[in-house]
């Protein structure tokens, strides 16, 4: 498994195993009290390199949980409309559990998010080929993609105060992709937002498209299917049998996919193949952070609001989910939870007439998306 924990590395001769767990590979920021970060060892990596669990809480009484391995979001627990909290992100509470596979859960996709059909693209006048590890396609950055590998964790002042910044160095054809990709992603937790940036530079030309790959359920039990969802997203691209945009951009006016009024996610789900996996084409107004949906819960009151930088959100109901994997009592079984994965669109390198993906050497990429944690009014 490829890690940058070579930055990281200070191992040190333990006698017992608690020493052992809780020196090897100390990064600068392993105190447990500093910052207001609370930092715990989360388990070994298959090589002995550490994992890292980071827990921040704010005054609003919203706690987000990471570990340094696949940049995971393995929990945020928000209050209900009476106060009570819980996890509202699908999870596990262990790093076995992560390493025995999961289908991305709060993990940092990369190099590119979502499908590239056919495994390859064209750029600049070379093939280049990727693995193939969805049909003939490629997902989430291939077989080790960035939700795969150990981040480099550091606790750095903000505006905002202390926050987590994670950086991980993707060497020259690291599955396939061309150049050596330097990515720094930062997880803020301001009030009752979950601010996530994302920057990347690059020497050689790449296409680049960063997300987050939480899974969200705002009852913290059961299905997301009486979820009400809003989203100013008027177009969508349709996609053919293996999920792979054909080039449409098309209207959700008159469809299962139009979200431009809230409604219950199951209300028209039926009307669809298998759920919804689609990418939703925002409405947007100009460059910064902007709103482009909202998510309720009406049984807790629970909402979820999210603003991003980006053309486009993934739409993902969790159609695979089968109930194998599980959290505590949480079984998570079809629909446990929903995804609003930020991003460009799906197959961009291949297709010409979506917004451009590629970074150029001596430019910067540099996205944010946020989620923000409420109560319904009444």
């Amino acid at each position: 498994m490829k890690t940058i924990s070579k930055t990281l590395n200070v191992t040190i001769l333990c006698a017992c195993a608690f020493v052992l767990f809780s020196c090897k590979n100390k990064p600068a920021s392993q105190d447990a009290q500093d910052h207001g970060i609370k930092t715990e060892f989360f388990g070994l990596m298959p090589d002995g390199d550490s994992a890292f669990l980071y827990t921040m809480k704010s005054a609003d009484n919203i706690t987000v949980k990471i570990t340094n391995f696949g940049g995971i979001v393995t929990g945020i627990h928000a209050p209900d409309k009476n106060g009570n909290t819980a996890n509202i992100a699908l999870g596990f509470g262990n790093l076995g559990q992560y390493l025995a596979g999961h289908p991305n859960f709060g993990a940092l996709i990369g190099r590119y998010g979502n499908r590239i059909a056919d495994a390859k693209f064209v750029l600049n006048g070379e093939t280049y080929e990727l693995a193939a590890n969805n049909g003939d396609n490629t997902l989430h950055g291939g077989i080790i993609g960035f939700d795969d590998v150990l981040w480099d964790p550091k606790i750095v002042q903000t505006k905002n105060g202390k926050v987590l910044q994670l950086r991980y160095f993707s060497e020259d054809m690291e599955e396939g992709y061309p150049g050596n990709l330097d990515v720094t992603v930062l997880y803020e937790l301001v009030g009752k937002d979950l601010e996530i940036t994302y920057w990347a530079t690059t020497d050689k030309a790449t296409p680049v498209n960063l997300t987050n790959h939480s899974y969200f359920n705002l009852a913290g039990e059961g299905t997301i299917l009486d979820h009400v969802l809003e989203m100013k997203a008027s177009q969508y691209t349709p996609v053919d049998d293996e999920l792979i945009p054909i080039g449409e951009i098309a209207p959700v006016e008159g469809t299962p996919f139009d979200f431009t009024e809230p409604k219950p996610i199951g209300r028209d789900i039926e009307q669809t193949k298998g759920g919804y996996d689609h990418n939703f084409v925002i409405d947007r107004e100009g460059q910064e952070p902007e709103w482009f949906a909202k998510l309720t819960d009406p049984k807790t009151g629970r909402t979820m609001d999210v603003f991003t930088m980006e053309p486009g959100v993934q739409f993902y109901t969790g159609n695979f989910l089968d109930g194998s994997l599980k959290s505590g009592d949480f079984i998570y079984v079809k629909n446990a939870g929903l995804c609003l994965e930020t991003q460009h669109f799906p197959d961009s390198p291949n297709q010409p007439g979506f917004p451009n993906t590629v970074l150029e050497p001596g430019d910067k990429y540099y996205t944010k998306t946020i989620y923000r944690f409420g109560i319904a009014e009444e």
